[in-house]
């Protein structure tokens, strides 16, 4: 059965728009006067799907604007519109072709679309990309302390880090805030921090980042997290499994609680030491921790039970 499907190519100044499988192609400025002509023209067209190429955050507000005119929006992975016009044998890139690119991808594999989180959610979100940007800068800042020498260039460094540290602890009151100002985004925090392995910080970055987290399946919320195992296999040659894409933050936080897990929850620690006396790699096996932390987190999530060692 073919379904409408549109695909949107965000640039800084407009979105270029392709339509199948009719082929219409058209542009809007991305301002306002664009954005309300782009919503009426979708709406005649009722599309079953409407895609935008994640782009930076030039995205963000074009997403929000079609959301909330009821269009089913979903913002896909830039890796994978890559990939896809490689099997296209695309080779040509422009705005408008690259729009009709989306919308083909859009089409062959008809993605999900899913509620776009709320301003309260979005402003947590920011906030945490926020302190992690801090936290990289301070990091970078204290590599280069240790490989100079000349006393005034410490002191300038020293002078730096001591902003970043009042800038990261005013970031954290108001993530602190903002939890703490939500009923239910302190509950999700206190269940979430109740596993062996996850910190505020981590339960704070799933609550902002990965809100679908106890409303979807293993497979679905894995994959979304870019946990999912992906197999390579030819006949009988078989080459090692991987895992891509997904929500780098997301990954991220949930590596630092497998980290945390492997030594100090008794039921990850014991899944990990099987894993390692199995053969399995480090890395493997810790992935392989992340994979069932996150298993186990959106279980908790999904029947509001907390952790329970037995």
């Amino acid at each position: 059965m073919d379904i409408i499907a549109v695909g949107i190519d965000v640039s800084k100044d407009r979105l270029d728009v392709a339509v199948r499988p009719s082929g219409e192609a058209f542009a809007v400025e991305r301002n306002a006067a664009g954005l309300d002509r782009l919503v009426n023209r979708l709406r005649e067209l009722s599309p079953q799907i409407v895609a935008l190429e994640a782009t930076g955050g030039f995205e963000t507000v074009a997403a929000a604007s079609l959301g909330a005119a009821g269009l089913p929006v979903v913002v896909v992975n830039p890796a994978q519109i890559r990939a896809f016009a490689k099997a296209l044998g695309q080779r040509a890139k422009t705005d408008p072709i690259d729009a009709a690119v989306i919308a083909k991808f859009a089409e062959a594999t008809r993605p999900e679309p899913r509620p776009l989180p709320d301003d309260a959610t979005q402003l947590l979100a920011d906030l945490i990309a926020r302190r992690r940007q801090i936290v990289d800068m301070m990091a970078a800042e204290g590599q280069r302390e240790r490989r100079i020498t000349d006393k005034r260039l410490k002191r300038s460094i020293a002078r730096l880090r001591k902003a970043l540290e009042k800038e990261l602890a005013e970031i954290d009151n108001e993530i602190d805030d903002s939890v703490r100002g939500s009923p239910a985004w302190r509950e999700k925090e206190d269940l979430l921090a109740s596993v062996p392995g996850i910190g505020a910080i981590i339960a704070r970055t799933l609550i902002a980042e990965l809100p679908e987290l106890g409303t979807l399946n293993r497979k679905q919320i894995a994959a979304l997290a870019g946990l999912a195992p992906f197999t390579r296999q030819s006949g009988q040659w078989r080459g090692r499994s991987f895992i891509g894409g997904g929500r780098t933050s997301v990954r991220t936080a949930l590596f630092m609680g497998a980290l945390v897990a492997m030594r100090h929850n008794p039921v990850l620690k014991v899944f990990f030491e099987r894993l390692r006396a199995a053969g399995k790699p480090k890395m493997v096996a810790l992935i392989a921790v992340a994979r069932k932390l996150l298993t186990i987190l959106n279980a908790i999530l999904r029947d509001r039970r907390p952790w329970q060692t037995a």
